[in-house]
């Protein structure tokens, strides 16, 4: 489907990925990657600060954050997000069903009501990478609805799809400029030219 493997290598796209086993009977499976030029302790940060009025997530803004901009720097105020916690999505909620610094964080949404009858995972591994971190998501989900095949279809994988790449293409230029600017002076000369 629409940019199910977009970045991913072959090897990515058929290897397993941390929560695989929380949606085992996925009708949808993407896997998208990217790599940042920064390593997983710089990286994980942004990931776990993740949701809705909080640091939003690093998309299209207008579309999932009602307008407001995502964060553009760490917050530590929502460092704190654990195994169990829940991640506000706007009228839902995910629940952080692993989180794992700096490795890997899976949420996971199945709403009140219809349990059972849809399941959403998304997951986020952080590898070490010669130029950093390269990062893995895959969404798996199942809609057992009626009409559950053509919204996951037409509307939950090419939307999923369009969004992830937009955040991991977000991540991947925003990331290396605040591990840059960390490691300068106040004084905003380079270390190296003094």
């Amino acid at each position: 489907m629409f940019l199910d493997s977009w970045g991913a290598t072959a090897d990515e796209v058929s290897s397993a990925v941390i929560g695989d086993d929380l949606c085992a009977d996925a009708r949808v499976i993407a896997t998208r990657c990217i790599t940042i030029a920064a390593p997983p302790h710089e990286v994980f940060p942004w990931i776990r600060q993740m949701g809705f009025g909080r640091a939003g997530w690093y998309s299209y803004d207008w579309i999932d954050n009602l307008g407001r901009k995502s964060a553009r720097r760490i917050h530590h105020e929502w460092q704190s997000v654990e195994s169990g916690d829940r991640v506000p999505a706007g009228p839902m909620s995910f629940i952080a069903e692993g989180v794992n610094p700096p490795h890997t964080f899976v949420l996971s949404i199945t709403p009140r009501g219809v349990r059972k009858k849809l399941i959403f995972t998304l997951a986020y591994e952080l590898r070490p990478h010669p130029d950093g971190t390269r990062l893995v998501t895959r969404m798996r989900a199942r809609v057992d609805l009626p009409g559950g095949r053509l919204v996951e279809r037409l509307f939950l994988s090419p939307g999923d799809g369009i969004m992830v790449r937009k955040q991991l293409l977000t991540l991947q230029r925003i990331i290396p400029l605040f591990s840059e600017l960390a490691t300068r002076p106040p004084n905003g000369h380079n270390r190296n030219s003094l």
